[in-house]
């Protein structure tokens, strides 16, 4: 913290809250995925003139920034200072030589993380580390043999050791009659797309339907979205993109996980444009997220139509009797390593009954009790599996609320219809109930200001600030909108 401190101290306060409101904004608009994934680790080296100059700790985060995010870099930091008119992204080395100047100030840097989190930058490698745009593996080499060899394979991850119970069974199912088919078999359904919250199975059953394709002798690809950017940039790069796209269209199966994460008006093009030619040509794709394809407000609508056009199928909560099952494996599996562990029938039941959101946390759960076994030389009882799973034991989730669900309520509730709320009519009597209702939108659910205003007609974000500041003040002042507001609060919580 001294550090970071004597940095700020030197660059000039007026200048570092500059770059905070910088960051503030982009977040704002891009959306905290974004934003992490991006420019956690950009910095700001100087602002001479009508020139600003930024860095980042790879090749690859300043390539991907230089194409998709230059025009909204320049906005943003011409709005606080208005003599820039360039914006330069260069690689920084490890270890920086010399102090930078920025505005006429000695300084080392000024990082967003360091702001934002109140911690010192330790050491040389703690930028590239931090790097969470790259995929996993972060070692691979951003070859085209690389890539197209695909992200890692866990071998535990395979159907036979995939738990079935009556939240997961007909993924289960969709997900082995993909993997099992023969060449000569017609497709049932192209794409198949899961969807669940974190913890579900999704990757287990990717993974083992990418095992067993790869056993049947098919030409398999299993992929994150991020490798995918990955391995597309680098063969822009490279020169190499025609080869890429033409290689990746003669495999058998495509598999990718975590779609939501697909970022960039070019990548999903390309994405697009490989999802048709392996449907048309009678390939096989596979796909996972953690929302179904109407919810993924950041992908293009052609890839999002595709995505529909196949079967999706959602993976629910664990039902008790599958944490139990879940929770009984688990103890199997580590009693293989330690013999004498052993969990009683009444733990495991307390266990499945308080920790319901996923099966990472059952896991975590064992664990625990494998630890507090072990360590304090005693059989396990209640009390100690309480103390145990304490910090997992979590509160049940608030219902998720979708923007179309906000949409029709206050329409019915206002007697004006969702189209006209979509529509660009300025009348009184529709420009009140749409702004009350993009104010809803943005207290009730996670979406940024600008996936709000795309999914109301595709309007600006600036539209969307201004309805919920206008309704923010009135509400303080007007009791009976107030009501109102809180109504509709409650009918859509219910």
């Amino acid at each position: 913290m001294p550090n970071a401190r004597r940095q700020i101290s030197e660059a000039g306060a007026p200048h570092v809250e500059a770059w905070m409101r910088i960051c503030r904004r982009l977040r704002l608009d891009l959306g905290e995925d974004v934003f992490s994934s991006w420019f956690g680790c950009l910095e700001i080296d100087a602002i001479s003139g009508e020139d600003a100059c930024l860095s980042v700790p790879t090749k690859f985060l300043k390539s991907w920034i230089q194409s998709h995010f230059t025009e909204k870099l320049l906005q943003v930091l011409s709005a606080e200072f208005p003599t820039v008119r360039r914006v330069t992204v260069n690689v920084r080395s490890s270890m920086r030589l010399a102090p930078q100047r920025v505005i006429g100030k000695p300084v080392t840097s000024v990082r967003t993380e360091s702001m934002d989190r109140g911690q010192e930058n330790e050491g040389p490698d703690s930028a590239a580390i931090s790097v969470q745009a790259l995929p996993v593996s972060r070692k691979i080499e951003s070859t085209e043999a690389d890539i197209l060899s695909g992200s890692p394979l866990d071998r535990r991850l395979v159907f036979a050791n995939f738990l079935v119970g009556a939240s997961n069974q007909l993924a289960f199912a969709a997900a082995q009659r993909l993997a099992l088919a023969t060449p000569s078999e017609p497709l049932q359904f192209n794409p198949l797309y899961l969807h669940a919250s974190v913890g579900l199975g999704k990757t287990h059953l990717l993974q083992a339907v990418a095992h067993a394709a790869s056993t049947a002798k098919r030409r398999v690809i299993y992929l994150t979205a991020e490798r995918f950017m990955y391995g597309f940039v680098a063969a822009l790069k490279s020169q190499t993109a025609i080869a890429f796209k033409e290689k990746l269209r003669t495999i058998d199966l495509l598999v990718i996980d975590d779609i939501q994460f697909l970022q960039g008006k070019s990548i999903q093009q390309e994405f697009c444009h490989t999802l048709n030619a392996l449907i048309d040509s009678r390939r096989q794709i596979m796909i996972a997220s953690d929302r179904p394809p109407s919810d993924l407000e950041s992908l293009d609508e052609r890839v999002r139509s595709r995505l529909a056009g196949g079967l999706c199928v959602e993976i629910g909560g664990l039902d008790e009797a599958l944490r139990i099952k879940i929770l009984e494996a688990r103890v199997a599996a580590a009693k293989l390593l330690h013999p004498s562990f052993e969990v009683p029938a009444p733990v495991i039941a307390y266990i499945a009954g308080a920790i319901q959101t996923n099966g990472r946390d059952l896991d975590g759960a064992i664990n625990r009790l494998l630890a507090h076994a072990s360590l304090n030389a005693a059989p396990l009882s209640l009390e100690m599996a309480e103390r145990a799973i304490r910090d997992l034991v979590r509160m049940p989730e608030p219902k998720k609320i979708k923007i179309e669900d906000i949409q029709k309520l206050v329409a019915s509730h206002f007697n004006v219809s969702r189209a006209d709320i979509l529509s660009s009519r300025r009348t009184a009597t529709v420009v009140r109930p749409r702004q009350i209702a993009m104010y809803l939108a943005k207290v009730l659910t996670p979406r940024s200001l600008p996936e709000i205003g795309r999914r109301f007609g595709g309007r600006d974000h600036t539209t969307v600030l201004h309805a919920v500041r206008k309704i923010t003040g009135l509400v303080s002042t007007d009791g009976t909108l107030s009501e109102e507001i809180e109504l509709l609060k409650r009918m859509l919580l219910e």
